[in-house]
């Protein structure tokens, strides 16, 4: 494999300092924006096994998507193992890895979700380009998502994206919309029966019982917290401004198109 030594890190991601303990560089470099020195909440160690384990996953991917895998290095493969080993240890502190897009309007958090490929990333670049110096982006890929007291925050993480899109950042999550293609823009206030399903579709479901049991509950709350929409969208900049309306209103209004999705 060509590793020649143990590399260890101790990062803050979510409210926990996680240590890491890698056979590569790749995921330190990745995450040198969230180092910091102190107290562990808990540790993450990487095994072969493991990244043995994420390279059959990425051919597993790419035989469902009908493309040939991408040649990647076992660095990048580690970095893969990491997130999934943290992954598998947050519900126990009330937080969630979601694949979504989220942008930061005001101090306030809005999160895209979609299949991969539906554009998430392309309507998050609109809302910048609208708002300006006023939004930023969290995360484009895969952000976390904590459950508290106060409501639901969101979490930058190293792991945003191929356009490495994201700071490390929080902000309260105001609303979730769903995302879908549509030759006209409009947007709707969705129930939680709809959103649910895409919800845990979109979560990551650790392998642990106890885990996966914890962030069943987790979402099924997220759904409860938050304003839910469904949004049909083209990429004109005019898609930003219906969604951006609605959203931070928390309804929507006669002008924003509401023709069913």
């Amino acid at each position: 494999m060509g590793n020649e030594t143990i590399m260890k890190g101790l990062y803050r991601l979510a409210n926990r300092n996680i240590a890491i303990t890698s056979l590569y560089p790749a995921v330190h470099d990745l995450c040198k924006d969230y180092r910091i020195e102190g107290a562990t909440d808990f540790s993450v160690e990487i095994s072969l096994a493991d990244i043995d384990h994420e390279r059959i996953q990425s051919a597993r991917e790419a035989a469902r998507e009908g493309r040939s895998p991408r040649p990647v290095s076992d660095g990048y493969l580690e970095t893969l193992a990491v997130y999934r080993k943290i992954a598998e240890q947050m519900p126990a502190y009330d937080t969630v890895l979601f694949h979504g897009s989220c942008i930061a309007v005001d101090g306030v958090a809005y999160l895209f979700a979609a299949p991969s490929g539906t554009g998430k990333s392309t309507h998050a670049r609109l809302w910048r380009a609208l708002l300006g110096d006023r939004a930023r982006m969290v995360n484009d890929d895969k952000p976390l998502l904590q459950l508290g007291a106060d409501g639901v925050t969101v979490f930058g993480t190293p792991w945003n994206g191929k356009h490495r899109l994201g700071e490390n950042i929080s902000a309260p999550l105001k609303a979730i919309c769903l995302l879908e293609r549509s030759p006209q823009n409009r947007i709707r206030s969705a129930t939680r029966a709809e959103v649910l399903p895409l919800l845990l579709q979109q979560t990551y479901r650790p392998a642990d019982p106890e885990a996966l049991s914890r962030t069943l509950f987790l979402v099924d709350e997220l759904s409860r917290r938050v304003k839910l929409f469904r949004l049909g969208c083209n990429m004109d900049p005019e898609a930003a401004q219906v969604a951006y309306d609605a959203m931070k209103g928390g309804v929507c209004h006669a002008g924003h198109r509401q023709a069913p999705l």
